[in-house]
């Protein structure tokens, strides 16, 4: 499912969007990580980021969701949002495990940024990374600054 609406970012992490502009709101499994590709890359470009930066931007995004669907639950919720010439992407995931139908301790070690890993590919392309455990489960925010002609591209 695919929502766009107005409405503030999470608190914690950057300023509310602006009025007006849409936010995207999708959740996500195994299923539908195409569309949610497809998505990210589309709201990306339309926030202003040049075409490195869409592309920064929508890897992050694909490796969070991957993360989740591989090492969490099986799916989750992506959000993204403009505040203060920044785009935020958060890919949250709940730790209620949809295959099985019971709640399961998340692994640690998927969310660790080591080298050779996709955290630690997500830290070199984005301006900021924030990842928050707790017991209803894993949160994690990237942030990138709004530079269209950063990579000379439009």
């Amino acid at each position: 499912m695919v929502v766009s609406r107005d409405r503030a970012g999470p608190a914690g992490h950057g300023a509310a969007a602006p009025a007006g502009f849409s936010v995207l709101e999708q959740y996500f499994d195994s299923r539908s990580l195409h569309t949610l590709r497809a998505a990210v890359a589309g709201h990306a470009a339309a926030a202003g980021l040049g075409r490195q930066r869409v592309y920064d931007v929508t890897a992050a995004a694909h490796e969070l969701a991957a993360n989740a669907v591989r090492h969490g639950p099986g799916h989750g919720r992506l959000l993204l949002w403009v505040a203060e010439a920044f785009l935020y992407c958060q890919v949250s995931q709940d730790g209620t495990d949809a295959r099985a139908g019971y709640k399961r301790p998340l692994d640690p070690v998927s969310w660790q940024a080591t080298p050779g890993h996709g955290l630690w590919l997500i830290g070199q392309l984005a301006d900021d990374l924030t990842i928050d455990r707790g017991p209803g489960g894993v949160t994690a925010v990237v942030a990138f600054a709004i530079t269209p002609a950063a990579d000379g591209k439009p």
